[in-house]
């Protein structure tokens, strides 16, 4: 390929999460958070009222919660005025609870997302496709065959109308509690939008069900809920897309995962995280996980000013197991903060974390770790591996993990590598016709292999252009 394709390819990718567009909104809430503004959100999405009092529960656990600030090492949020975030905004579709037609949308709304490529993907045979423009999903779709099947897939907004019995129970009350920690407690009284997955006994949803969500307004925060729930046997793929234009302001990213894997259900949760450089991204994401289950994260997360993001898992049943996968990429004045966490509860569990990062530019990246193997959970096993890759030398990685061993007949290993990319591959490589940006590429490329191959091939080609775009600071 020509450079000059090369750069038309590049120009392409970066104008696909860079560009900004104008739209009308039907209701947009006062900044901060009150009360008032809570009942306002709550009222334009004509909720019921065990919802509402939830949120305002919520309310009032953020309020009495102090901001997180004694973490070694924790990312600088001192930055982020919640006040002056807009919580809520409702994008103009006659629709309320969003279209299943594409050509439904709102020209400037479908507009966004054609450049965002859901349609294609759509098109590309996956199960259901969601997408979120700010605090809304305004597009859902699922195949028929899978409607038949029983297979559910709708925003959390119409989940609470449509299948309250299950909200109710499943939602913000074993999993994440607006209890867990600050940050989890602002997403339960402001939570807006999001995925509602459920998937039926023995039920394999055989392609993967996408969401995509997108924040396209200045100062604004975005809270989807997503809430996914396996039956015993069952077995479903969801895949993750964010992304965010550049503003000025600072824009804040709290969004909630919860996952039930039942009984010899799996689960593979994957994310592409591309969030602006003004963007805080913090959210809380779990599983529980029963006997026999698996839940599986792959994800990779890039952009965003701050990152603080662990993804959960408790082993509450015998012989459940649990895999992360995860990477990160922090360029100049970011502060990519993530891990994984896991809780053994049960005999012979099992846990493998592969955490791998890059920092260039003075980015900063940090796993940060912990796996709690409780009393009586014998023959559980964990492996965790740490792999940081860094630029030049004004880039920092740090590693955190915390292991919590009650157990004694238990199989715990640990293994942490920090690098720089050294002269003498790059020479090699020169050697070998290639230039010094595509040596560093071609690297890089062969670093990340491991998650890139666990995601389908559109999602891993999406994957490497973004971190070459990164490399090469084209975003952000």
């Amino acid at each position: 390929m020509s450079s000059e394709q090369d750069h038309l390819k590049e120009t392409d990718t970066e104008a696909r999460f860079e560009f900004k567009k104008e739209h009308e909104a039907a209701v947009t809430s006062e900044k901060g958070l009150t009360e008032e503004v809570i009942r306002m959100i709550s009222d334009d999405k004509d909720e019921p009222d065990w919802m509402l009092e939830r949120r305002l529960r919520a309310l009032e656990q953020y309020q009495n919660m102090p901001m997180p600030t004694d973490w070694p090492g924790q990312p600088d949020l001192s930055g982020l005025d919640i006040e002056e975030i807009i919580p809520y905004i409702r994008p103009d579709v006659d629709e309320r609870e969003g279209v299943d037609d594409w050509t439904e949308l709102p020209d400037e709304i479908k507009d966004t997302f054609d450049k965002l490529g859901i349609p294609e993907a759509e098109k590309n045979a996956l199960s259901g496709v969601g997408a979120q423009y700010e605090s809304e999903v305004v597009y859902q779709n699922m195949q028929e065959q899978w409607e038949e099947k029983g297979v559910v897939f709708m925003n959390m907004d119409k989940a609470v109308q449509e299948h309250p019995e299950l909200v109710k129970e499943h939602f913000m009350t074993t999993c994440v509690p607006p209890s867990d920690n600050k940050f989890a407690a602002l997403h339960g009284a402001v939570w807006s939008g999001g995925s509602f997955v459920y998937v039926p006994e023995d039920v394999t949803v055989e392609m993967p069900v996408q969401a995509y969500f997108r924040m396209n307004s200045e100062g604004m925060g975005q809270f989807e809920h997503t809430l996914i729930i396996a039956e015993e046997g069952s077995e479903v793929h969801y895949i993750e897309g964010c992304s965010a234009p550049k503003y000025g302001a600072h824009n804040l990213h709290s969004g909630g995962v919860e996952v039930f894997v039942k009984e010899d259900a799996h689960v593979q949760y994957s994310t592409v995280q591309n969030w602006s450089k003004n963007t805080y991204n913090l959210n809380t994401k779990r599983a529980i996980v029963e006997e026999n289950g698996t839940m599986e994260w792959i994800s990779g997360s890039m952009g965003s000013k701050a990152t603080m993001l662990y993804p959960c898992s408790i082993l509450k049943g015998r012989g459940a197991t649990d895999t992360h996968i995860t990477i990160a990429f922090a360029g100049e004045d970011q502060d990519i903060d993530t891990g994984a966490k896991v809780y053994h509860n049960a005999p012979d569990t099992s846990s493998t974390i592969e955490s791998k990062s890059i920092s260039k530019d003075g980015g900063r990246t940090n796993y940060r770790g912990l796996v709690h193997i409780a009393d009586g959970a014998e023959n559980s096993s964990t492996a965790v591996e740490c792999d940081a890759l860094m630029f030049d030398n004004e880039s920092t990685s740090d590693t955190m993990p915390y292991m919590e061993i009650e157990e004694s007949k238990v199989d715990v290993a640990h293994e942490a590598t920090v690098g720089k990319i050294g002269d003498e591959d790059i020479f090699y490589l020169q050697s070998r016709g290639l230039d010094d940006d595509d040596a560093k590429k071609m690297i890089v490329a062969g670093f990340i292999e491991p998650i890139t191959e666990e995601l389908p091939i559109e999602y891993a080609v999406e994957l490497n252009r973004l971190i070459e775009l990164e490399m090469e600071g084209s975003l952000g």
